[in-house]
């Protein structure tokens, strides 16, 4: 790291490339048992995201909006989800132009029996954190977030374009 920063600090290089790591860890440990029942992380993401939704559903610029990705890349997941039978598009009783993307309960019972391995694996990836180490790297994650929001937003405006999903 010190030769590509010429000798200058390199904690926020260090620093960057153990998020890096970390979310690679992390993220082969959720998706490893999704993708051993045929969903990637998106579509796992998703229909995690539609089980927390109203009875009713979700529009999918709602869901592509909580998810920070398009409505295109959203469309071509619920197309996934609805094809393996664990969510389906409904019409939406307050606007008839208007479709939403609920989960079914083939989709809730996929998710049940996710949940306990998952829960199993992510307590043996942060075994030996304790609650108060868990709580700040919580919210230091989340202040990446914020920071790199902020960051892409003034770069947004600086060159004139819109990175928004």
């Amino acid at each position: 790291m010190a030769q590509f920063t010429a000798g200058e600090d390199t904690l926020a290089l260090e620093g960057a490339a153990a998020v890096r790591s970390a979310f690679h860890a992390t993220e082969r440990m959720r998706s490893r048992g999704a993708e051993g029942r045929g969903l990637s992380a998106g579509a796992l993401d998703l229909l995690i995201r539609l089980s927390a939704a109203s009875d009713d559903g979700i529009s999918i610029g709602e869901l592509a909006q909580a998810a920070g990705v398009s409505s295109r890349n959203v469309t071509g997941l619920v197309d996934t989800l609805e094809r393996d039978g664990l969510a389906e598009r409904v019409a939406d009783q307050r606007d008839r132009r208007s479709v939403l993307a609920r989960i079914t309960p083939a989709g809730l019972a996929w998710l049940e029996s996710f949940r306990r391995p998952t829960q199993a694996a992510m307590a043996a990836v942060f075994r030996g954190f304790t609650p108060a180490e868990m709580t700040q790297l919580r919210h230091l994650c989340l202040r990446l977030v914020e920071n790199q929001h902020r960051l892409d937003q003034y770069l947004s405006q600086a060159d004139g374009t819109n990175t928004q999903p």
